[in-house]
């Protein structure tokens, strides 16, 4: 029985490049999860959209001297052809920059507000007295009072992951002038956070099926107990608060931000032409999964539930499969240090999947971990080219030679033939069970471990000889090891798409292996049919490449 699921995309900051630690953290675990429950004949919508109105856009808007829009259009325009060229297949990637956006943000605020669960109050701000302005939480940089780290920001430290209010900030100074600023009285709009906490902590109790690390942080923040948050700031960019009396306020882009995925899902729907299709994966029976690296865990699992509490009958998260940080090279990505991989510069010179391959075995799941170019360089050469791509080459050209480039006919399996194929079936479905509880190295695994299966099959059987001696013998070897080798077309889409589509053709189908579904029957690779023409799925990289990207790096 098929499924509707709602996959839900962390919003990146339209303020700078994508680089490989988000791609690890959100975007391609995200895909991979869409991609093969779209397979698989679910009912799947895929959105996120650029976080227009954060204050880092601002930031670097005045570090330019243009205005907010053309930072965020620049940006966004990027994110789109870098998800083209990575493959990460949005239903739709929109912006908070939109009328769309913008009303639903206000209806979920005056929704709330009636309710009682938003108030008014007054709270101490920031002021720099230097710029004459109140400064927003990302204007300001201190030491976290937690965990005293040097570089937090005034609405949360990255390296603890606790939310931050900037007069908790030591040592705090004004990003634009470096300045300390004062603290002064300024009336804004509060989130009523406080009265959910009991609610909450009931709700995330039965979520034994969450990531350990995601549930119990979220206990643990729960258990301290939550504060009201304001809700608005006085700046320029964004939302307007929907009230009259508040024209200089506007809503404050950890509360709107959020909103983005139903607004997102309703703007789809309009794009569909069924402008109340969204309600299919709001309400009623649908899963909604929240994708995001760990910095982003209680904006998703304690701050956003409690917006969809209060505000009515829409469906809470069902899963936050948030992951832990990727490093580079040993050390924390950091781009205001330029420590970073930047995808469009990886996507001018290297191909996507054998990025979305050595991502995938390193995903940070339940632990920070690390990317180098050395290992990248590794896994490519030894695992995608000399185990798989090898694999494949090396059956399709011998087959494409001695058998007028057709699919053989098999004659009888024998004990190990039966074997490979009844391996096949069984981690077809472990791969569907790991990916549906997005353990996403462990599918990965999985299929590579059918690949060297199948080399060991192959090399066993040798139809290069047995083709001199009994050609029927070496065309069932043959054929069995096609037969695989489209089950691992399957298998491998989700991660591999571009090379998968490649295969899917050079074995003689038309469209996509997405036409065939998330199943496997030996008997869909027919006798006789005509194969594409062989060509490598994956090409050797040069040792050089990893001396080049490090000289590159410590460059910068």
């Amino acid at each position: 029985m098929s499924e509707r699921i709602l996959v839900a995309v962390a919003w990146p900051y339209a303020n700078g490049s994508i680089h490989m630690g988000q791609v690890a953290g959100a975007y391609l675990p995200a895909d991979i999860f869409a991609r093969y429950h779209r397979m698989n004949g679910d009912e799947v919508l895929m959105v996120s959209g650029s976080d227009s109105h954060g204050t880092p856009v601002t930031l670097e808007a005045e570090r330019r001297n243009v205005s907010p829009e053309d930072v965020f259009k620049e940006y966004h325009e990027q994110f789109l052809d870098n998800w083209d060229h990575l493959g990460i297949s949005f239903d739709l990637f929109t912006s908070t920059h939109t009328d769309n956006h913008i009303s639903v943000t206000q209806d979920i605020f005056s929704s709330l507000y009636k309710n009682g669960h938003i108030s008014k109050g007054m709270m101490m701000q920031p002021f720099c007295e230097s710029d004459n302005r109140f400064l927003a939480d990302r204007y300001v940089q201190g030491s976290c009072p937690h965990c005293s780290f040097d570089t937090a920001r005034g609405d949360q430290c990255d390296n603890c992951g606790r939310t931050l209010d900037p007069q908790d900030l030591m040592g705090m100074i004004c990003l634009l002038c470096g300045n300390t600023p004062v603290i002064r009285e300024t009336e804004h709009f509060f989130l009523n956070l406080s009265s959910f906490n009991d609610e909450l902590l009931e709700w995330i109790g039965d979520k034994t099926y969450w990531r350990p690390n995601v549930r119990n942080f979220s206990i643990g923040y729960l258990e301290s107990g939550l504060r009201d948050r304001a809700i608005t700031r006085d700046i320029e960019w964004g939302v307007p608060v929907p009230l009259d009396g508040y024209e200089s306020k506007r809503i404050y882009v950890w509360f709107e931000a959020v909103i983005g995925y139903l607004s997102a899902s309703v703007e789809w729907a309009k794009s569909i032409g069924d402008e109340s299709r969204w309600r299919d994966y709001w309400r009623g029976d649908s899963r909604s999964y929240y994708f995001m690296g760990k910095d982003n865990i209680p904006f998703h699992s304690i701050i956003w539930p409690a917006m969809l509490m209060g505000s009515g009958d829409l469906n809470l998260p069902y899963d936050v499969p948030a992951n832990e940080y990727l490093n580079l090279e040993g050390r924390q990505f950091s781009t205001s240090r330029n420590w970073a991989v930047w995808l469009p510069e990886y996507l001018d010179k290297y191909d996507p999947d054998p990025l979305r391959y050595v991502l995938t075995v390193n995903m940070p799941e339940t632990s920070d971990s690390d990317f180098s170019w050395r290992e990248y360089v590794r896994a490519n050469n030894e695992e995608l080219v000399s185990t798989y791509g090898n694999l494949v080459h090396r059956v399709l050209t011998f087959t494409y030679k001695n058998f007028d480039a057709r699919v053989p006919k098999p004659g009888n399996l024998d004990e190990i033939s039966e074997g490979l194929i009844s391996e096949a079936r069984s981690r077809l479905e472990q791969v569907a069970e790991s990916i549906a509880l997005c353990r996403f190295r462990e599918a990965l695994n999985t299929v590579m471990g059918l690949a060297q299966e199948c080399n060991r099959y192959l090399d066993k059987k040798e139809p290069w000889k047995t083709i001199k001696e009994n050609r029927s013998e070496a065309a069932t070897t043959l054929w069995v090891s096609m037969t695989v080798i489209n089950g691992l077309k399957t298998m491998f889409y989700p991660f591999l798409p571009f090379s998968s589509e490649k295969l899917h053709l050079m074995l003689g189908f038309r469209g996509s292996p997405m036409d065939n579904g998330w199943n496997w029957d030996p008997e869909i690779l027919m006798s006789g049919q005509k194969l594409g023409t062989p060509e490598p799925l994956f090409h050797k990289l040069d040792e050089d490449l990893v001396q080049h990207e490090a000289k590159k790096m410590d460059r910068s």
